[in-house]
């Protein structure tokens, strides 16, 4: 192999090899099954464009219930909570309303710092299985907002399920999202 030829092979080898930026809000856990808890980890890898996170609202989708936010020192947190859209059975109880939004507010996250924030929830079986669940976020700066709230289209896989796509674009602002599996 020429010197040159091993110069190119190591550049691929080297960009195949390396992890892939993670430049928006994550989910930690990526599936999950239905009729069963699920612990939602948001991973917040930084702010928004140099500017520290002072806040961050988490919608909550529909077949997604018991939903309890993890106390963050530092932040408030708060439950919007609203009817859903029909009821649901859970322990023995049936649920028509619960947390619609979470939002923790009040601390601050600098930009070049990363973070977690985290809720129990239960997903429900009206949740379809082999389908992606997405959960839009919102996180306010001290200067700007950054909207992580783009749902692919339906039948359209997320880019981090798409491996050897060509020509495709990913989303800049995609909603984080859970693959859910059958229940068990």
């Amino acid at each position: 192999m020429s010197k040159a030829s091993r110069f190119v092979f190591l550049i691929v080898f080297a960009a195949l090899a390396a992890p892939p930026v993670s430049a928006h809000i994550t989910l930690e856990n990526r599936q999950a099954a239905i009729d069963a808890p699920y612990k939602a980890v948001f991973a917040v890898p930084h702010g928004c464009a140099g500017s520290a996170t002072i806040g961050i609202r988490v919608q909550i989708p529909e077949g997604v219930i018991a939903v309890e936010p993890v106390a963050k020192p530092g932040w408030k947190v708060e439950v919007v909570k609203g009817k859903y859209s029909g009821e649901y059975d859970y322990r023995g109880a049936k649920l028509s309303e619960g947390a619609r939004e979470v939002v923790w507010s009040g601390g601050r996250l600098a930009d070049h710092a990363h973070d977690q924030f985290v809720m129990d929830t239960f997903l429900t079986t009206a949740l379809k299985p082999n389908s992606t669940l997405y959960f839009p976020v919102v996180q306010e700066c001290e200067k700007g907002v950054s909207r992580w709230i783009e749902i692919p289209a339906e039948g359209s896989a997320p880019m981090h399920d798409m491996k050897g796509m060509q020509g495709m674009q990913e989303s800049k602002s995609p909603a984080p999202g859970v693959k859910l599996l059958p229940k068990p």
